[in-house]
């Protein structure tokens, strides 16, 4: 059975297309990307016998009934997105084609080569299933109390957890309407090697190195719930093969930290790890910089459905998670330089 991955040398897609290949070592994987800048293959080396590659955009009608119909697709994980938030304020459009256009043409593709007609599948496509991976940010924010779960109320309040939000419903209206076997999964905040120079943790730890000043917006108050990538893509695996069709996961641990924690935390490793040279405290480089528009408070996952429906549990401490993504991070930020 092939299974298509979108997105697929992005950072959690990675990450998910090499955890595949271990677990079914006979396998075959096919990878449609666009390569953006947040993009590598180099993420794919370990697994290039497996792999298929096609490089173009999921909001493409041709190359996805394409590829649908070439490599015989009976599998779906859906991970290509655009996802930084800054870069949404800046272009929602992009957000738009890719986050909505492009679902919407995944899901198109599937009704016509899975489906007979509403709700029949053909013969030999009853066991296909399309897995939709999206976030928590669609929900909106939380205040100090309470968690998102499975029925918690849309809220986005930016373009990219709007676009991400609209996607969410497409895939859900093609269960509704067509019958098409879909699952939607919504995750917290994720991180780990591998993720864009852009992101939050990678942005501390390589400003840290550098002994620039560490951005941190606002006061730093901002809360989210993270979520070691590995253990996400073990939830997502979980959902693929057990999950109910139609309904929605959420991943989370219940591990919630403030930015400017993460930050002091990150430059106590960074002390121990790799002190500069000079003995000053890597927390000394901390900077408030004014707050981005439309950022969420405060997000928290109820991950009780996925635990107790289909028995996933996350593997991996965030004290482990968070050594193992700054030592990561640390070798590459100093290749770099020493190259």
């Amino acid at each position: 059975m092939t299974i298509l991955i979108t997105g697929g040398a992005g950072f959690i897609g990675s990450h998910f297309v090499r955890q595949m290949c271990e677990t079914y070592p006979n396998d075959r994987f096919v990878i449609l990307d666009v390569m953006t800048y947040a993009a590598s293959i180099d993420y794919l080396a370990p697994v290039q016998s497996q792999i298929t590659l096609v490089r173009g955009d999921i909001s493409d009608t041709e190359l996805v009934g394409r590829v649908f119909s070439e490599w015989d697709v009976r599998r779906v994980v859906h991970f290509a997105a655009e996802s930084h938030v800054d870069n949404s304020v800046s272009d929602p459009s992009l957000f738009v084609r890719t986050n909505v256009v492009g679902t919407q043409t995944l899901l198109e593709a599937a009704r016509h080569r899975w489906m007979e007609s509403p709700f029949v599948c053909r013969a030999g496509y009853e066991s296909s299933r399309f897995v939709h991976v999206s976030t928590d940010e669609v929900f909106g924010t939380l205040g100090n109390e309470g968690v998102f779960n499975e029925d918690t109320p849309y809220a986005p309040n930016s373009p990219y957890s709007a676009t991400k939000a609209g996607a969410d419903f497409l895939v859900r209206s093609y269960f509704h309407t067509f019958g098409l076997p879909v699952v939607t999964t919504n995750c917290s905040n994720n991180y780990g090697p591998h993720q864009h120079d852009e992101k939050l943790i990678p942005t501390i730890i390589r400003s840290a190195l550098n002994e620039h000043p560490i951005p941190i917006y606002g006061t730093g108050e901002n809360i989210r719930d993270w979520l070691f990538v590995g253990d996400h893509c073990s939830g997502i695996h979980r959902v693929l093969t057990d999950g109910r069709l139609g309904q929605t996961y959420l991943i989370g641990t219940r591990n919630e930290w403030n930015n400017i924690t993460i930050a002091q935390t990150i430059c106590q490793i960074l002390d121990i790890y790799r002190p500069r040279v000079d003995g000053k405290k890597y927390d000394e480089l901390i900077t408030f910089v004014s707050d981005r528009p439309g950022h969420d408070l405060r997000y928290a996952i109820d991950p009780s459905k996925i635990e107790t429906e289909l028995g996933w549990r996350p593997v991996t401490s965030f004290a482990d998670g968070l050594r193992t993504t700054v030592e990561w991070y640390t070798d590459k930020y100093l290749y770099v330089t020493r190259s």
